[in-house]
């Protein structure tokens, strides 16, 4: 099942549908950047069953896991990984910590021509990043993926994230007059284009998750929506607080409405 919830190309008669002019230039390497920090409990399982699944799929692809200032020793299994996950590429964010930056790092870092950004945890369906990859080589700039439409799923969320997940989500539609019900959710893909496009980055944290697909809709790249899975980490301790985030979603929130409604449309998409 895929959703198509916004930007139908002009001349499109059918949801879903892109007419020939509207391809981009086919796509040659996946970038998958997972941030990582003291993962140690569950990074090698999430990045064999990653590798795994691509390989058997023929994506093209290298793994650029962002060590971010991990002290349980994460870094070094990274590097005792390289030869059994032959596509891996650790690297250390040597700078300022956070979600946001490390993501930003792997930007830096990253030869591919589309990314998709998947937590270390294996909360990700490795089966949705070739999905994602299939649809952003049918030309759509980017991919997001909805654990709140039908096909979508989540297993053991804690009940009250839940509750404060979909009130925030809720009122970024109402915001921003979008059906996108999943904002926040990290695990989504891009072409290299959208990535470049929407500089500059403003989130050091986890509001990277929700500036990302804002700024890819408020400037006018074409993307769809498909249903996922998500499943509760196993081991280790959530990187997400809560009680720190609140005021920076809503900051970043803010910042790309005044964009949306304000700046004259002098940050969109060229065609």
């Amino acid at each position: 099942m895929q959703i198509t919830l916004k930007h139908i190309p002009t001349g499109c008669t059918e949801p879903g549908h892109m007419g020939a002019d509207q391809h981009e230039d086919a796509l040659s390497l996946l970038s998958v950047i997972i941030p990582a920090r003291d993962e140690i409990g569950c990074i090698t399982s999430t990045l064999e069953h990653l590798f795994v699944e691509l390989r058997l799929h023929a994506v093209p692809h290298e793994i650029v896991v962002v060590d971010d200032g991990s002290t349980d020793g994460t870094w070094e299994r990274l590097l005792s990984l390289v030869e059994r996950v032959p596509t891996l590429r650790p690297v250390q964010n040597s700078g300022p910590h956070g979600f946001g930056r490390a993501v930003v790092c792997g930007f830096e870092h990253m030869t591919g021509d589309a990314v998709v950004i998947m937590m270390a945890d294996e909360s990700d369906d490795c089966r949705d990043v070739v999905r994602y990859w299939k649809l952003l080589n049918e030309g759509w700039d980017a991919v997001f993926g909805s654990r709140f439409i039908r096909g979508g799923g989540v297993i053991d969320y804690p009940w009250l994230k839940l509750r404060i997940n979909r009130l925030a989500n809720l009122l970024i539609r109402l915001l921003f007059r979008i059906r996108l019900n999943d904002t926040t959710n990290a695990f989504k893909a891009y072409r290299r284009s959208v990535v470049e496009g929407c500089r500059p980055w403003l989130s050091p944290h986890f509001n990277l998750t929700v500036e990302l697909p804002l700024k890819t809709i408020v400037r006018g790249y074409t993307w769809t929506v498909v249903p996922i899975t998500w499943r509760n980490r196993r081991t280790g301790e959530a990187k997400l607080k809560l009680k720190e985030m609140g005021s920076r979603y809503l900051f970043i929130c803010f910042y790309v409405w005044l964009e949306k409604y304000f700046s004259g449309g002098d940050y969109r998409k060229s065609d």
